[in-house]
């Protein structure tokens, strides 16, 4: 028996939902066998869990849930991303290895060390990306035998000003960003999401982050799967860097509860984009 938190949780939505939404980087939870391979002291690693964390987006997921015509399935990470980062690329096709932010994080969003030079991530990949990984793709075969599709929107934040780790750091920050996938991301995905985030001041797409979670079994080869990512720009909703939520949060809950019920009613069989 153990009192350890289970790494993440799969939330139950509406049975006939294709929605899943994904919260890969709301906790701050290190345990405390990976805390000890971090080399920082305990007011460094806060701060750097300030910077690194996309506070409070599970709970801007959970009212969309509760806000929802249909509630969507909901897939939360439960461990801080410096446990490990589930969206990375396991391997060499993975861009943030250049600043040691692959799968398994060794250097900070300031670029300081995080772990030791040498660090194996063997370990750590195996105990909770590959898991993650297979339990994510689990969910979308769900929602695929369910609906005949899935939808996978990817909640996140960002700062308002870049950080050093940031690859893309010098292109626009608008206040909602959305990022797509070339095959996974239909204009009709998009645009229901341009719609439901008209009211924040801004929509970009791809700048400052691009892309967006599918998982590998799925990716580049499954067309009934969409996905969308939402970055939201922390100012909206939140005291930067790691502060309380604002009344923004609720709004922006309410705006993602929109785009879970657009993309439920009026999206059946949405395919890819060309």
């Amino acid at each position: 028996m153990t009192d350890a938190p289970a790494p993440f949780e799969l939330l139950a939505g509406a049975p006939h939902s294709p929605v899943l939404l994904h919260v890969p980087h709301s906790s701050r939870l290190l345990p405390p066998d990976v805390r000890a391979g971090i080399v920082l002291d305990d007011a460094d690693l806060e701060r750097e869990l300030d910077h690194i964390t996309d506070s409070h987006t599970d709970e801007i997921a959970a009212v969309a849930t509760a806000s929802a015509g249909t509630a969507p399935w909901r897939f939360v990470n439960r461990l801080s991303r410096l446990v490990v980062d589930p969206e990375r690329f396991p391997d060499e096709r993975e861009e943030m290895l250049a600043v040691g932010m692959g799968a398994v994080y060794t250097r900070t969003t300031h670029r300081a060390e995080l772990r030791p030079a040498g660090f194996d991530p063997t370990p750590l990949v195996g105990r909770y990306f590959d898991p993650y990984a297979e339990a994510m793709t689990r969910a979308v075969d769900a929602r695929l035998a369910a609906t005949g599709r899935a939808v996978i929107v990817d909640v996140h934040s960002y700062p308002t000003a870049a950080l050093p780790y940031e690859l893309h750091g010098d292109g626009p920050r608008p206040p909602v960003c959305l990022g797509t996938d070339a095959f996974h991301t239909p204009p009709a995905l998009l645009a229901a999401a341009r719609r439901a985030f008209a009211g924040f001041g801004g929509v970009g797409t791809d700048s400052p982050f691009a892309g967006t979670y599918v998982p590998l079994a799925h990716y580049g080869r499954d067309a009934r799967v969409g996905a969308l990512m939402v970055e939201i720009r922390r100012d909206l909703y939140m005291s930067e860097p790691g502060g309380p939520a604002g009344p923004g949060a609720r709004a922006l809950g309410a705006a993602l509860a929109a785009l879970v019920d657009a993309v439920t009613d009026e999206m059946p069989g949405a395919g890819p984009a060309a």
